[in-house]
């Protein structure tokens, strides 16, 4: 028995349960137990990283696209308890600057060539030397040749001969236009436009702009009384000349690649993937957006807003559809406000930056671009939008992409500031509308 103990005393420490210390010196499960939890550690470690990573990214995915569309949608919001408050007190403000504006009227007539402007009110005086560069009248084109145009295009017909082109980009204007039955432009009346300072004046055969600047609302607004012989003038443009969600460029850029003569931001169809999209004719995007009125230019020059869930984009083609954009609201109809206290609250809050395009008669349009969100403008809620195309003879409007993408061009040089807020300079978007 003595012997069996001294041999059990030699067996290794391994073979007879030794300490797990001693063991993992040796290599054995001590070893193995702690090479366990450290694998685990580094690999929770790594999980760690990777789920904070995908956190960042996805807070920068988001933050950028708040960025370009969220937060300029929001900014400056209308509080809508106080809304129908604030739209009588512009109505009278409207009111007010029609009464002021007829006054300047009578001034101007009797020679003293000055105006007063108050708060809400268009009636800044035009300078003297530029009253002949703001003498215009509306035009219409050859009635037999609209009538056949009609029989091949539809109801409206479709633009006017193609023979006829610009004189470029940068010939100045006369200032005297009028209509005449043979599709052309020659001397005549008055503009509709309200007095305000002259930027500058275009005029051809066929085409003719005259531009102002007007101080309202505590916001620098450019406005353009533009008249064509024929809808074909009335034109608009892609970015790149390619039609696609992502797909943008400056409305400068394509303005120039246009050789157009003055232009407008246009309706941002990449930002969606619905509304009806149809330029110069063609019909690119027939996907309708639900309770969404579509800006239609017809080819006899006229303006209508048309409802999207009662004719398809193939049915406003057959019907003698030029352009059909797709943003709004309705601004003006039958020279009346159409705009409401629901399209303020739900399609746009608050004053910011705008863009507008409108009728004063077939083939005699009006654009409205308006500053905002800066030190010193304030911007336009869409009712004061409305009033501003009202003010200027507007018997139709409607309202484009605002924003940071409000921008007018015109002849090389971009009249306004666009900004976003949070930056300045122009934004890229899919498409301009423009003269040329």
């Amino acid at each position: 028995m003595q012997g069996s103990f001294q041999r059990m005393a030699t067996v290794p420490p391994s073979m007879q349960g030794a300490p797990a210390s001693e063991a993992g010196a040796f290599g054995g499960p001590a070893h193995r137990a702690s090479a366990v939890p450290a694998t685990r550690v580094r690999r929770r470690r790594n999980d760690a990283w990777v789920i904070v990573s995908s956190c960042l990214i996805a807070m920068f995915t988001v933050f950028v696209l708040l960025d370009a569309f969220a937060i300029e949608r929001v900014q400056q919001s209308v509080r809508e308890a106080d809304l129908s408050s604030v739209l009588a007190a512009q109505s009278e403000t409207g009111a007010s600057a029609e009464t002021d504006a007829g006054a300047s009227s009578g001034d101007a007539g009797t020679g003293s060539g000055s105006g007063d402007s108050s708060d809400g009110a268009l009636g800044a005086a035009a300078d003297e030397n530029d009253e002949d560069d703001s003498e215009a009248a509306s035009t219409t084109g050859d009635s037999d040749s609209q009538a056949e145009s009609g029989r091949r295009h539809g109801a409206h017909g479709g633009p006017g001969g193609k023979d006829a082109g610009h004189a470029g980009g940068s010939s100045g204007g006369s200032g005297k236009t009028a209509s005449s039955n043979d599709g052309t432009l020659d001397e005549g009346a008055g503009s509709a436009s309200t007095a305000g300072t002259s930027v500058g004046s275009y005029s051809d055969d066929n085409i003719s702009i005259q531009v102002s600047q007007v101080r309202a609302y505590d916001t620098d607004i450019y406005v353009a009384d533009i008249q064509v012989s024929s809808a074909e003038y009335l034109k608009t443009a892609l970015a790149q000349n390619a039609f696609g969600r992502n797909v943008k460029d400056s409305t400068s850029n394509m303005a120039e690649a246009a050789d157009a003569i003055l232009a407008i931001n246009g309706d941002y169809y990449g930002f969606r993937d619905d509304g009806y999209v149809v330029r110069n004719g063609v019909l690119y995007r027939d996907e309708a957006a639900a309770g969404t009125d579509a800006l239609v230019v017809y080819g006899d020059g006229t303006m209508a807003s048309v409802s999207q869930d009662e004719k398809t984009a193939q049915q406003l083609v057959d019907d003698g559809a030029w352009q059909v954009l797709s943003f709004g609201p309705t601004l003006v109809e039958d020279g009346e406000l159409a705009v409401t206290a629901d399209s303020e609250v739900s399609q746009a809050m608050g004053s910011n930056p705008r863009t507008a395009i409108g009728m004063i008669d077939p083939l005699h349009y009006i654009v409205v671009v308006s500053g905002g969100r800066t030190g010193d403008n304030a911007g336009l809620t869409l009712y004061q939008l409305a009033q501003v195309c009202i003010d200027n003879g507007a018997t139709y409007a409607y309202n484009l992409d605002g924003g940071g993408s409000s921008t007018i061009w015109f002849q090389g040089q971009v009249l306004n500031d666009p900004s976003s807020g949070n930056r300045d300079g122009e934004r890229e978007v899919s498409d301009i509308v423009y003269f040329g």
